[in-house]
Protein backbone atom coordinates (compact mmCIF):
# COMPACT_ATOMS: atom_id res chain seq x y z
CA UNK A 1 0.00 0.00 0.00
CA UNK A 2 1.38 3.39 -1.07
CA UNK A 3 2.28 6.24 1.52
CA UNK A 4 -0.13 8.92 1.57
CA UNK A 5 2.67 11.61 3.05
CA UNK A 6 3.81 13.20 0.20
CA UNK A 7 7.14 12.15 -1.17
CA UNK A 8 8.95 15.67 -2.19
CA UNK A 9 8.24 18.68 0.46
CA UNK A 10 9.58 21.79 -0.99
CA UNK A 11 10.89 25.53 -0.16
CA UNK A 12 11.25 27.45 -3.54
CA UNK A 13 10.99 30.67 -2.10
CA UNK A 14 14.39 30.67 0.20
CA UNK A 15 17.71 30.52 -1.22
CA UNK A 16 18.72 27.61 -2.17
CA UNK A 17 15.71 26.34 -2.65
CA UNK A 18 15.30 23.32 -0.47
CA UNK A 19 13.96 20.01 -1.30
CA UNK A 20 13.51 17.01 1.63
CA UNK A 21 12.60 13.84 0.26
CA UNK A 22 9.88 11.79 2.86
CA UNK A 23 10.17 7.87 2.56
CA UNK A 24 11.18 6.40 -0.92
CA UNK A 25 12.20 8.41 -4.33
CA UNK A 26 11.52 6.65 -7.35
CA UNK A 27 10.68 5.60 -11.31
CA UNK A 28 7.04 6.03 -9.44
CA UNK A 29 7.13 9.47 -7.77
CA UNK A 30 9.56 11.69 -9.65
CA UNK A 31 8.10 12.82 -12.41
CA UNK A 32 6.75 16.17 -10.44
CA UNK A 33 10.27 16.70 -8.69
CA UNK A 34 11.63 16.77 -12.65
CA UNK A 35 9.12 19.17 -13.59
CA UNK A 36 9.97 21.31 -10.32
CA UNK A 37 13.75 21.29 -11.45
CA UNK A 38 12.81 22.46 -15.08
CA UNK A 39 10.77 25.25 -13.37
CA UNK A 40 13.64 26.31 -11.30
CA UNK A 41 16.18 26.17 -13.45
CA UNK A 42 13.48 28.14 -16.19
CA UNK A 43 13.45 30.77 -13.33
CA UNK A 44 17.05 31.21 -13.31
CA UNK A 45 17.39 29.54 -9.59
CA UNK A 46 20.89 28.66 -9.15
CA UNK A 47 21.25 26.37 -5.74
CA UNK A 48 19.07 23.59 -4.52
CA UNK A 49 19.54 21.94 -1.59
CA UNK A 50 18.01 18.17 -1.54
CA UNK A 51 17.64 16.86 2.22
CA UNK A 52 17.79 13.24 2.72
CA UNK A 53 17.46 13.33 6.34
CA UNK A 54 14.01 11.47 5.74
CA UNK A 55 14.39 9.41 2.55
CA UNK A 56 14.30 5.77 3.12
CA UNK A 57 15.40 4.21 -0.25
CA UNK A 58 16.32 6.27 -3.93
CA UNK A 59 16.67 3.95 -7.54
CA UNK A 60 18.75 5.05 -10.17
CA UNK A 61 15.95 7.03 -12.22
CA UNK A 62 15.18 9.45 -9.05
CA UNK A 63 19.33 9.90 -8.75
CA UNK A 64 19.36 10.24 -12.79
CA UNK A 65 16.91 13.19 -12.13
CA UNK A 66 18.84 14.95 -9.80
CA UNK A 67 21.86 14.47 -11.67
CA UNK A 68 20.01 16.39 -14.68
CA UNK A 69 19.02 18.68 -12.37
CA UNK A 70 22.63 19.61 -11.13
CA UNK A 71 24.13 19.45 -15.02
CA UNK A 72 21.68 21.97 -15.97
CA UNK A 73 22.41 24.13 -12.52
CA UNK A 74 26.17 23.95 -13.68
CA UNK A 75 25.64 25.00 -17.24
CA UNK A 76 23.95 28.20 -15.64
CA UNK A 77 26.08 31.08 -16.29
CA UNK A 78 26.86 31.97 -13.22
CA UNK A 79 27.06 28.43 -12.50
CA UNK A 80 24.51 27.07 -10.17
CA UNK A 81 24.92 24.39 -7.64
CA UNK A 82 23.36 20.84 -6.82
CA UNK A 83 23.75 19.87 -2.20
CA UNK A 84 23.02 16.78 -0.94
CA UNK A 85 22.57 16.83 2.65
CA UNK A 86 21.90 14.31 5.39
CA UNK A 87 22.65 11.16 3.25
CA UNK A 88 22.23 7.74 4.88
CA UNK A 89 25.21 5.28 4.52
CA UNK A 90 23.42 3.78 1.66
CA UNK A 91 22.57 7.09 0.22
CA UNK A 92 25.49 8.43 0.05
CA UNK A 93 27.28 4.46 -1.50
CA UNK A 94 24.87 5.18 -4.43
CA UNK A 95 25.41 8.61 -4.98
CA UNK A 96 28.79 8.16 -4.56
CA UNK A 97 29.14 4.93 -7.01
CA UNK A 98 27.15 6.17 -9.30
CA UNK A 99 29.11 9.53 -9.74
CA UNK A 100 26.89 12.08 -8.32
CA UNK A 101 29.56 14.08 -6.18
CA UNK A 102 31.04 14.68 -9.79
CA UNK A 103 28.48 17.31 -10.06
CA UNK A 104 26.87 17.89 -6.41
CA UNK A 105 28.53 18.40 -3.19
CA UNK A 106 27.19 16.22 -0.84
CA UNK A 107 26.96 18.17 2.88
CA UNK A 108 26.08 17.46 6.04
CA UNK A 109 24.39 20.12 7.20
CA UNK A 110 20.76 20.04 7.13
CA UNK A 111 18.51 23.41 6.16
CA UNK A 112 17.17 25.43 8.86
CA UNK A 113 13.90 26.16 7.37
CA UNK A 114 11.07 23.77 6.85
CA UNK A 115 9.45 23.50 3.59
CA UNK A 116 6.58 25.12 2.46
CA UNK A 117 4.32 22.76 -0.04
CA UNK A 118 4.26 19.29 -1.07
CA UNK A 119 4.38 19.02 -4.61
CA UNK A 120 1.52 16.98 -6.20
CA UNK A 121 2.09 13.18 -6.84
CA UNK A 122 0.20 13.49 -10.17
CA UNK A 123 -0.06 9.95 -12.11
CA UNK A 124 2.35 9.92 -15.56
CA UNK A 125 1.13 8.33 -18.59
CA UNK A 126 3.20 5.17 -19.29
CA UNK A 127 5.07 6.79 -22.34
CA UNK A 128 5.89 9.81 -20.40
CA UNK A 129 7.41 7.32 -17.79
CA UNK A 130 9.41 5.72 -20.00
CA UNK A 131 11.01 8.64 -21.63
CA UNK A 132 12.16 10.04 -18.35
CA UNK A 133 13.19 6.87 -17.00
CA UNK A 134 15.47 7.12 -20.12
CA UNK A 135 16.41 10.73 -19.74
CA UNK A 136 17.47 9.80 -16.02
CA UNK A 137 19.73 7.31 -16.74
CA UNK A 138 21.61 9.06 -19.92
CA UNK A 139 22.29 11.60 -16.69
CA UNK A 140 23.97 9.05 -14.99
CA UNK A 141 26.20 8.50 -17.63
CA UNK A 142 26.79 12.06 -18.52
CA UNK A 143 28.10 12.23 -15.02
CA UNK A 144 30.45 8.99 -14.85
CA UNK A 145 31.19 6.80 -18.09
CA UNK A 146 31.25 3.51 -16.29
CA UNK A 147 27.40 4.14 -15.77
CA UNK A 148 27.07 2.95 -19.36
CA UNK A 149 28.02 -0.30 -18.49
CA UNK A 150 25.72 -0.30 -15.50
CA UNK A 151 22.63 0.93 -17.30
CA UNK A 152 23.18 -0.43 -20.85
CA UNK A 153 20.46 -3.37 -20.52
CA UNK A 154 17.41 -0.24 -18.98
CA UNK A 155 18.58 2.13 -21.45
CA UNK A 156 18.20 -0.72 -24.22
CA UNK A 157 14.80 -1.94 -22.77
CA UNK A 158 13.72 1.75 -22.39
CA UNK A 159 14.69 2.73 -26.10
CA UNK A 160 12.50 -0.12 -27.32
CA UNK A 161 9.87 0.68 -25.19
CA UNK A 162 9.61 3.96 -27.28
CA UNK A 163 10.55 2.64 -30.47
CA UNK A 164 14.04 4.41 -30.34
CA UNK A 165 16.70 1.61 -30.50
CA UNK A 166 19.52 3.83 -32.48
CA UNK A 167 21.58 6.11 -30.18
CA UNK A 168 20.98 9.43 -30.26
Amino acid sequence: MPDKAPAFLVNPYIDPVVIRINGRADYLNSGPLREFFAMLVGQGRRSVLVDFANCTSVDSTFLGIVAGAALELADLEPPGEMQLCSLSARNLELVRNLGLTRVAKVTEAAPQTAPAEALSADRMEREERVRMILDAHKKLIQCDEANAERFQDVITFMRKRVGREEVE
